[in-house]
């Protein structure tokens, strides 16, 4: 076994066979060194667990391929593109909403150019990166004025911190959530430096248990919208109108954390309905709180919007320079928000809420289109069909809720498994993410964009390899 390691080539030699091919054009060459040191690393373990017995197995030329596919995998950006293929809209694990392309072309020109981020240009003096987009939020929500931070915990924070550090807010025991990444809003207020107040049960909340609960320490009535999760069957809570008209009587402000926060109404999918922010901010809530990534369709950015009292004193708070945005959000947000004074274009141009509101029957033309490219690509290592399935909205919204949707399935003909197939995909360029359904792997079409159905096909033959 000893005698073994001496056959490995040189370090040198493979590293000027990599330039010569092409494999690592571009790549420093002290990464790319320790890309071969910890391919031969591998081939050294492989030698004393009895994998490598033989001197010709250490040849150059043997060796070479193995390696090849080491370095481009070990030269990968670690954060790079996936198919998604879940049917779930907004993947909060796959990078949530994907940009129009007008917010895309945004963002390049900031990231290339230099901009009016904090400069005005009728006076000639220092601006504010909030008069981007302040005026067109409040243009299409309705609101008397708003604030962008960089996410929607930021917008909690922020906002229970203004209004209520060192006071009690009022909020509804069912409404305590905890969403991904361990979100909690009871956490979220202790950081803020508000004392929570919890009133109600789980299943019902009264609107008398917030006017009971109203005392000397009492400055918010809070409202959280219930992200992931639905309370169904003996249930009640109050509504934002009850709330402010609650308020107003005692001089407290209301404050809703809408979580996904939609700016479409989306009736006629078969969803349970939620409120838009255009509805929340008309039934006279004095904040209202939600994400841009999300059901909106931008990017990531906590949006605040209210009563122009309250929003100053948000503006005002120190704290609202740790949780600014970027210019990048800000050309994002404001070429996404452009689309939204026109719905209809809106829904055609915003990926989410078109992929959200896409028609079944287009989705089955869209499915078997799909198949028909595998069945090409695949030949007869994998068995390909289309049937009926689901797919979610994601990102909070509408949880447990189906859309229509049509599934090409894959089951494997050449004796691997179809868990193994999910977990070869992971290692595709680019991998591919899907789902296992009855035993078959299934790709939904409502993700995945006529552009990548190649791509698909390419990653599938790769895993099959």
């Amino acid at each position: 076994m000893s005698n073994l390691f001496k056959f490995l080539p040189s370090v040198d030699s493979v590293l000027t066979r990599l330039e010569e091919e092409g494999v690592i054009d571009g790549l420093p060459r002290s990464l790319s060194r320790d890309l071969v040191n910890g391919f031969f690393d591998v081939c050294r373990e492989e030698i004393r667990g009895g994998v490598i017995t033989e001197e010709k197995q250490l040849a150059a030329d043997v060796l070479f391929p193995r390696l090849a596919c080491h370095v481009r995998a070990g030269a990968r950006p670690h954060f790079r593109r996936v198919l998604n293929a879940t049917g779930v809209v907004v993947h909060t694990n796959l990078g949530r909403s994907l940009l129009a392309e007008s917010a895309v072309r945004a963002v390049e020109e900031a990231c290339a150019c230099y901009s009016n981020l904090e400069f005005d240009l009728t006076t000639g003096e220092r601006g504010s990166r909030y008069s981007h987009v302040e005026k067109i939020i409040c243009e299409i929500t309705g609101a008397e004025a708003a604030l962008v931070v960089n996410n929607n915990a930021s917008a909690v924070l922020i906002t229970l911190e203004t209004l209520a550090r060192g006071h009690e807010a009022i909020v509804s025991r069912g409404q305590l959530v905890e969403i991904g990444g361990s979100f909690r809003i009871p956490d979220v207020m202790t950081k803020s430096g508000a004392i929570l107040r919890e009133v109600g049960a789980t299943n019902r909340t009264h609107l008398r248990d917030y006017e009971n609960a109203i005392n000397e320490e009492t400055a918010l009535l809070m409202k959280v919208h219930t992200s992931n999760f639905r309370l169904i069957g003996f249930t009640k809570e109050v509504s934002g109108a009850e709330l402010v008209e609650l308020g107003r009587s005692h001089d407290l402000p209301v404050y809703e954390d809408l979580g996904s926060g939609n700016l479409t109404n989306f009736d006629g999918l078969g969803l349970i309905r939620e409120p838009t922010v255009q509805e929340v901010v008309a039934e006279g809530v004095d904040v209202v709180s939600f994400s841009g990534d999300k059901v909106l369709g931008g990017p990531q950015a906590g949006i605040i919007v209210g009563r122009k009292k309250y929003i100053d004193m948000i503006k005002k708070n120190p704290l609202n320079r740790a949780v600014r945005i970027d210019k990048m959000t800000l050309a994002a947000l404001e070429a996404t928000l452009r689309l939204y004074l026109d719905p209809e274009r809106a829904r055609r141009e915003v990926p989410t809420v078109r992929m959200i509101t896409e028609k079944p029957e287009e989705l089955r033309k869209q499915a078997q289109s799909l198949a028909r490219i595998l069945r090409r690509e695949l030949g007869d290592s994998m068995t390909v069909g289309v049937r009926e399935g689901v797919s979610r909205v994601g990102g909070g919204a509408f949880p447990e809720q189906d859309l229509k949707t049509f599934l090409v399935t894959l089951v494997p003909c050449t004796g691997i498994s179809v868990m193994e197939l999910k977990e070869r995909l992971l290692s595709t360029d680019p991998p591919l993410v899907a789902r296992i359904e009855e035993d078959a792997f299934c790709l939904d079409p409502r993700t995945l964009s006529r552009e990548e159905y190649k791509l698909a096909a390419g990653a599938l033959m790769e895993a099959m390899a």
